[in-house]
C-alpha cells in the first residue's frame, strides 16, 4: 500500500477499486467473454472445415458481386460445398451463414483472399478458382461485375491469367455453358 492509503481499512477498499470493474466495463467484459466463448452448435475446425469457411466467403462475395445473390448461385455455393470440401447439411448451413453475414459486413476482399492463401495450396488456388468461376456463372451469365472481381481475385490469389483462363474453361464445361 503506498504512503496515501497507510491504514488497513484505506488499503482494502484501494485494492477492491483496483480489482473491482466498473459496471460499463463488466458489460464489455461480458459480451467480449461471449463472443470469445464456443457456441454448442459450432462445428469441430478441421483444416477441411477452415478450407470450406474460406471459399465460402470468396464464393458469397463472388455470388454478391452482381448486386443479387440469386437462387442458382447459392445453389452452385451449396453443392461446391458439399462436393468439394464434404459438407454435411448441418455444417454446410452453419458455413454459408457465416460466409453470408461475413462478405455482407465486408468492404474489401483482402481479407477472405489472405484467409484463402493461407489455407490453399498454389495447386489448389488454381481449383479455388474454377470453383469461383462457377458461382460466377451459375446464372448462365457473367456480369462485368464479376468478371472484374474475376480477374483481380486471379491476382489477389496469386493464380497466372493462363491458369484462371483454364479454370473458367473448365467451369464452363462442368456447367454445360458455351464458351461466354
Amino acid at each position: 500500500c503506498s504512503i496515501i492509503h497507510s491504514t488497513k481499512a484505506s488499503c482494502a477498499l484501494w485494492a477492491i477499486d483496483l480489482f473491482e470493474p466498473a459496471p460499463h466495463m463488466r458489460a464489455m467484459f461480458a459480451k467480449l467473454k461471449e463472443m470469445f466463448a464456443a457456441s454448442e452448435d459450432a462445428a469441430p475446425v478441421t483444416e477441411a472445415f477452415a478450407k470450406a469457411s474460406a471459399a465460402a466467403s470468396l464464393f458469397c462475395e463472388a455470388a454478391a458481386s452482381d448486386g443479387t445473390v440469386g437462387e442458382e448461385e447459392l445453389a452452385r455455393i451449396e453443392t461446391l460445398l458439399h462436393k468439394r470440401f464434404g459438407l454435411e447439411a448441418a455444417d454446410l448451413k452453419l458455413v454459408l451463414d457465416k460466409a453470408l453475414k461475413r462478405q455482407a459486413n465486408s468492404i474489401e476482399i483482402s481479407a477472405f483472399t489472405r484467409e484463402a492463401k493461407t489455407q490453399f495450396s498454389p495447386e489448389e488456388r488454381i481449383d479455388l478458382m474454377e470453383m469461383l468461376w462457377e458461382v460466377a456463372y451459375a446464372d448462365g451469365v457473367l456480369d462485368d461485375f464479376e468478371a472484374n472481381l474475376m480477374r483481380r481475385l486471379g491476382g489477389l490469389l496469386y493464380v497466372e491469367d493462363r491458369d484462371s483462363g483454364a479454370a473458367r474453361k473448365r467451369a464452363l464445361a462442368t456447367l454445360g455453358l458455351t464458351q461466354a
